[in-house]
């Protein structure tokens, strides 16, 4: 099955080198490019796509909010966040917007492509120690407007499904929640999948920010 990719970036070098990168792979075909949030739009509502690589900072349309239009359509592709920083206000927002991860522009290409693969598989661990530093930076600036809602909404999960949670939320694959908990990899697997349901979540990015949130995982990664 090849994954249909779109590069949405303001700089057409960058877009050319992803392309050549992505072009040499068997199960990857650039179907789509954009030059800032506007045209990726347009571009979206005649064009199947698969997995959005998403700059953050475009004229126009910065991608935050581009990532927040697509997010918000039914059945919407999975959004990578390409940011320069490591720690980067506009890639926490494109998380909270609805990005299932992101990438520094940087990164080898081996590991850009395991995370394309990945977030398409929707299996993926996309909370990794970068991920997990961002909102330890900026977990403290979330608003605690409808925070008491959010934390009822935890109510729902079974004890074990809450442990399972706290893991994920440490950027622990489920092979090493399975071996810290003593379970198979296919029982993780379903809780993980049950949590998600549970608690209305699209993947595992969601479910970081929501323990973030909630007070589940505080700053520093502990529950």
């Amino acid at each position: 099955m090849t994954i249909r990719v779109m590069l949405v970036d303001d700089q057409v070098l960058l877009r050319t080198g992803f392309r050549m990168v992505l072009a040499a792979q068997p199960d990857m075909e650039v179907v789509a490019e954009a030059g800032d949030g506007v045209e990726a739009l347009q571009v979206l509502r005649s064009t199947a796509v698969d997995v959005v690589l998403m700059d953050v900072r475009m004229p126009k349309l910065d991608g935050v909010e581009t990532t927040r239009r697509i997010c918000s359509e039914p059945e919407p592709p999975k959004v990578l966040i390409l940011t320069t920083f490591d720690l980067d206000e506009y890639a926490f927002s494109g998380l909270k917007a609805g990005a299932s991860g992101f990438m520094l522009k940087d990164v080898p290409p081996g590991e850009l492509l395991a995370a394309i693969r990945a977030v398409h598989s929707g299996d993926a661990v996309v909370a990794p120690s970068t991920t997990r530093r961002l909102l330890d930076r900026f977990a403290p600036m979330l608003p605690s407007v409808g925070k008491e809602p959010r934390h009822k909404e935890l109510e729902r999960l079974t004890e074990r499904e809450r442990e399972v949670m706290i893991l994920v939320a440490q950027g622990l694959s489920n092979g090493e929640i399975a071996a810290r908990l003593v379970l198979s990899e296919a029982t993780v697997k379903t809780h993980v999948g049950r949590i998600l349901t549970k608690l209305g979540l699209r993947d595992r990015v969601q479910v970081v920010v929501l323990a973030y949130e909630t007070g589940l995982v505080r700053a520093g990664g502990h529950g």
